[in-house]
Formats: structure tokens, C-alpha cells, sequence
């Protein structure tokens, strides 16, 4: 349930930071966009007396605030003006991949392992799933910029913090501290770049786009995703980003009416299949085998 919530709300920014970033710069998409989510959860962080235990793991907390918010955020909403949509979910999707590398060079608990059939199985899933993404979303390599590409695929160090230094603290107490400190390091630029009397009217659709950018895809996001950290590990969570662009087609070809491509229905089960085999856990011993009970 936290992995199919988690693709299908993080599959939605596409298409509300292209709604909103036609009206709205980067910076005052993200400022707005974070400062909301920060907002949204500080009274029940401050309730639950969460704060000062988080803040006591400032340096850690920081590093995971710049790996998986204050960089990711901009950059996303910045390649969607530079990239072309296909080729910026297909980087986010190659996020998996280099979680995977990272598990391995780290030696994380859930690293994938080549020397018995689940570790296999799971990198089977991975590259299944990528091609899955790549037949969904196309290649398009027009006014690509190699700088913004590579820095996409940040998203692959933010699980690996949380997990590896921030796993016992609590998954709402370090989103407001994470939302907050990106708010805090975008409001120069935010209010150097807020729209002026001379400007077009921002339309409400780019309001409320930020509004569900703020309160859904980050602040109720947030806490799925460390929940999910918490249940499967940070290798196997990063494996939602092939679901994203599947959400993300859906979407466009349902509210913003654009064509179902042959590659669609080709992707669509691949990524099925491969995040099923990448995610899917060993099973357990039958009864009577050495280690039951």
C-alpha cells in the first residue's frame, strides 16, 4: 500500500510543476512548494515534540535535505524547461540503477547480491524495469543538457542517508526540518523573483498546482517515503520512480489529452513486471526447513 500511494503521488509533480512553471519561476515554484509542506506539518512536529530530537542530527539532516530536496526540487522543475519530459522521466527512472550501485559500494543491509537467486532476480527487475521506462517515455535528446541530466539522478543518495544515519528519527520530525530548510535557502531567490504588478495575473491552476505540490507530493509524500525506507530499505524504495512516468503518462494522456503511444503499452507491463521482480522479497522457509520457527 505505501509503494503503490508513494508511484502514484510522486507521478503527479509532471504535470503540476508543468502547469505551474509556465507562470511561476523555479525557484518560486520550490520556495512556495516547500515552505507550504514545512508548514503544513510543523504544529503536529512541535506537538509530538519532535524537533529537537531531529535538529541534535543537524549535520546529517542537512546533507539529506540537499541530496533529496533543496538540489532534486530545483533541478526537476528547471529540466522541465530545458529537457524534454520523456528525457527527464527517463533519468529519474534510472534512479533505481544507481541506488543499486550505491547499495553495493556501500554495503548497505538490502544491497543487491549476484550470488544467490533473489539478488538476481531483483537486478533482472531493475534493467526490465528501465527498459519498461525507456519504451514508455521515448528518447528525445533535443536540447538536452548533460549538466541538468546527470543531476537529476541525485534522488538515488537522499534513501541512502535516511536510512543509513536518519533511520531512527521520526519520519515527520525530519520532513518539516528538511521542507523548512529548503524554504529558508530558496526565499532569497523566492523573493527576488516573485511576480511583479507588471507581469500577467499568475491563473489559479498555477495556485492551486502549487498547493497540491506543497501539501500532496511533499508533505504527505514525505511521510510515506519514510515509511516505506522503514519497511523495505532505501534500494527497493527508489524503485517507485519507475511507476512515476507510468502515473505521469496517465495523466497527461487523460487531463492534458495527449496520445497514447505503441510505447506505452508496451512500457506499461514491463514496469509492472520489473518493479514486482526488483521489490519482491524472498520467500519465506516452509515448515521443518533449517531456520523455521
Amino acid at each position: 500500500m505505501l509503494f503503490g500511494a508513494l508511484s502514484v503521488i510522486w507521478g503527479m509533480p509532471y504535470l503540476f510543476i508543468r502547469v505551474a512553471v509556465e507562470h511561476l519561476s523555479p525557484a518560486v515554484l520550490v520556495g512556495l512548494r516547500t515552505a507550504l509542506a514545512a508548514g503544513v506539518l510543523l504544529p503536529l512536529a512541535v506537538r509530538g515534540r519532535m524537533l529537537g530530537v531531529v535538529l541534535a542530527r543537524w549535520p546529517w539532516v542537512l546533507a539529506f535535505a540537499a541530496a533529496e530536496i533543496v538540489a532534486p526540487f530545483w533541478l526537476l522543475t528547471w529540466a522541465e524547461l530545458r529537457l524534454s519530459s520523456s528525457l527527464t522521466g527517463l533519468l529519474v527512472a534510472g534512479v533505481p540503477l544507481i541506488g543499486a550501485v550505491l547499495g553495493v559500494a556501500l554495503r548497505l543491509p538490502d544491497r543487491i547480491s549476484v550470488g544467490d537467486a533473489a539478488g538476481r532476480r531483483r537486478l533482472l527487475g531493475l534493467v526490465v524495469g528501465f527498459a519498461g521506462v525507456t519504451a514508455l517515455v521515448g528518447i528525445d535528446l533535443r536540447g538536452g543538457d548533460v549538466l541538468a541530466a546527470l543531476a537529476v539522478l541525485g534522488y538515488a543518495l537522499g534513501p541512502v542517508i535516511a536510512d543509513g544515519r536518519l533511520a531512527d528519527l521520526p519520519g515527520l520530525g525530519l520532513t518539516v526540518v528538511s521542507m523548512g530548510v529548503a524554504a529558508l535557502v530558496y526565499l532569497p531567490w523566492m523573493v527576488g523573483r516573485w511576480p511583479s504588478g507588471a507581469d500577467a495575473p499568475v491563473p489559479w491552476q498555477a495556485w492551486g498546482s502549487v498547493l497540491v505540490l506543497g501539501v500532496l507530493c511533499s508533505a504527505v509524500a514525505f511521510l510515506l517515503f519514510f515509511a516505506l525506507i522503514a519497511e523495505v530499505g532505501p534500494s527497493r524504495t527508489t524503485v517507485i520512480t519507475y511507476l512515476n512516468p507510468v502515473v505521469a503518462a496517465a495523466l497527461g494522456a487523460s487531463v492534458l489529452r495527449e496520445r497514447v503511444t505503441a510505447g506505452m503499452l508496451v512500457g506499461f507491463p514491463l514496469v509492472l513486471l520489473g518493479s514486482w521482480l526488483a521489490t519482491r522479497r524472498a520467500g519465506r522457509p516452509a515448515a521443518g526447513d533449517p531456520g523455521d520457527g
